[in-house]
């Protein structure tokens, strides 16, 4: 709730834009339905407020008319494209040439949302433990003295635990993690493979001044670049009230390094000599340094919001939150896109399942991800 959960956009995605037959495009839709159900139930506000995803140049208008196909593929409700006129009646400072309009997509705040599954939790019997690094997982050891009774109790109920950096201990038959940012190092602490890594890339958003958010009445994206469909510039309407504009993406050097000058000098050196992160700079350099440039100068980051509204200056926008993205990235410098779920061999490897990809729409899919997790726990610990 205050790291990942609490930076993103806030967005409760319906599921256009996966690849169909995917894990991501299956869970959001499955999940996007899940969360207006759960925060009707639990009475956490929200507001379907919609989402054109708008094409200003003719080139996109293949892919646009290309997504629309996709989105039809994965069952997202309401889908249709509509033109210049249409546009502006839904989004009058907004202009471009064709858009998909997207009618139940969200916003809800994620940050309380991830609270009431903790509230669940612990009402279901569960323990959260905070500020608990696990720096080593090891199978437990018999006493001799103890009795056959004992040790067969012992082996079913405590046969591994987790050390702390504080030096606890927590003992457990099985452990299943959903790490984010961590999820290759718990991995390679567990023994299991450390591909893919985990690379984090930090999304700085600027923010409408109070007196100009009248100009976004709901979500605003661009056609996605099928190099980097995560990327480019977002209009995003709050349930506060906010508009966040964004984000970028830069790479982080701290792995929860939200602020620019957040450093790890530990977090830095894992990133700077995985040799995937190399190979993806430099099939993709020119477009890195822009990225690094609109990070520096405000008015490179306005000027691509003009393309949407025109009306917007520079003088209309604050610099705001940032998140931080765990990016997966294999060996040969691919973006790992889609979820990875996988355990390992031995004595500790095969008592774990590890979550080791879970990318946006992560927050959207939580429940379908969460009904996925149990039933491959039953299945993989024959439970």
């Amino acid at each position: 709730a205050h790291h990942q959960s609490g930076h993103n956009s806030g967005v409760i995605h319906s599921g256009i834009y996966y690849k169909p037959g995917s894990l991501k495009a299956k869970l959001c839709v499955q999940g996007a339905a899940l969360c207006y159900k759960y925060c009707d139930q639990k009475g956490i506000p929200y507001k379907q407020c919609g989402k054109l995803i708008v094409a200003v140049e003719q080139d996109e208008i293949p892919r646009l008319k290309a997504l629309y196909e996709r989105g039809l593929q994965n069952n997202v409700r309401g889908l249709k494209l509509i033109g210049a006129k249409e546009i502006q009646v839904k989004e009058p400072f907004c202009r471009g040439l064709m858009a998909l309009d997207s009618p139940y997509t969200g916003i809800v705040n994620y940050k309380q949302v991830a609270q009431s599954y903790a509230e669940d939790f612990q009402e279901a019997g569960g323990t959260i433990l905070t500020d608990f690094e696990v720096t080593n997982m090891e199978m437990a050891k018999q006493s001799s003295s103890e009795s056959e009774d004992d040790k067969l109790n012992f082996c079913m109920l405590c046969v591994l635990f987790c050390f702390s950096s504080q030096g606890e201990e927590i003992y457990c038959r099985h452990i299943v993690t959903c790490a984010g940012l961590y999820s290759d190092r718990l991995s390679e602490i567990s023994g299991c493979s450390p591909e893919p890594r985990i690379v984090p890339f930090r999304g700085d958003y600027l923010v409408l001044k109070p007196e100009k958010c009248y100009m976004v009445k709901g979500n605003i994206y661009p056609v996605p670049n099928p190099r980097f469909p995560f990327l480019g510039f977002h209009f995003t309407p709050r349930m506060d009230g906010s508009v966040w504009l964004g984000p970028n993406a830069v790479l982080a050097f701290k792995r929860e390094g939200y602020r620019l000058f957040d450093f790890s000098a530990g977090d830095l050196l894992d990133a700077v000599t995985y040799s995937g992160l190399w190979k993806l700079v430099l099939r993709n350099l020119s477009y890195g340094l822009s990225e690094m440039y609109r990070a520096c100068f405000l008015s490179a980051q306005v000027k691509q919001l003009q393309k949407f509204i025109p009306e917007v200056t520079i003088n209309d926008v604050l610099r705001g939150p940032s998140g931080v993205r765990a990016q997966a990235l294999d060996s040969d410098g691919n973006l790992v896109d889609d979820f990875v779920f996988d355990g390992g061999s031995g004595d500790i490897g095969s008592r774990i399942l590890h979550v080791r990809n879970a990318p946006s729409p992560a927050a959207t899919s939580s429940l379908a991800i969460a009904k996925m997790i149990a039933d491959e726990v039953k299945r993989r610990f024959e439970l």
